[in-house]
């Protein structure tokens, strides 16, 4: 038993020591320098603010953006886009307030298998394109009956059960 314990304790420190050379360098502090293979703030005049991994100029990483607005997005950019896995939180005061989507985006958009959950409780798990329900998926209602089948285009299609 003694020798598991210093095994992990030994896998444990070492796993510490290791992530923290994993870690991006900062970037310049020189807003002017190229930002490449570092980790960085950049706030724009608008309010939004950006923090996270830098690639060539661009948002390319791990990050967080939190819009002027309120919105704000966390996970990973490819080339400026949400692309990979990520949660979009809808704070803005609009018709989409409280709701939030966390799986997977391409080219800025939901696609792949995420869970949208609505600010009144409702929620969707399933297939994503294109920021739209597609192929199958579960939509539980607010009184918690469910609808499970295929989607396209964000609606029922095909087969579908209530």
């Amino acid at each position: 038993m003694k020798k598991i314990v210093s095994l992990f304790s030994f896998l444990f420190f070492i796993t510490l020591g290791v992530n923290h050379t994993w870690a991006l360098p900062p970037c310049p502090s020189d807003k002017n320098a190229t930002w490449d293979n570092c980790f960085g703030t950049w706030e724009w005049d608008n309010g939004t603010k950006y923090i996270g991994e830098w690639k060539n100029n661009k948002k390319d990483g791990q990050g967080t953006i939190t819009y002027d607005d309120g919105d704000k997005y966390v996970g990973e950019f490819k080339d400026e886009t949400y692309s990979g896995q990520g949660t979009y939180y809808y704070l803005a005061d609009n018709e989409f307030k409280g709701d939030k989507y966390v799986g997977e985006f391409k080219d800025g958009k939901f696609d792949g298998q995420g869970t949208y959950t609505y600010a009144d409780g409702a929620k969707y798990v399933g297939e994503f394109s294109d920021n739209k329900r597609s192929g199958h998926g579960t939509y539980t209602f607010v009184s918690g009956r469910k609808g499970e089948g295929e989607w396209k285009d964000g609606k029922p299609n095909g087969y579908f059960i209530y």
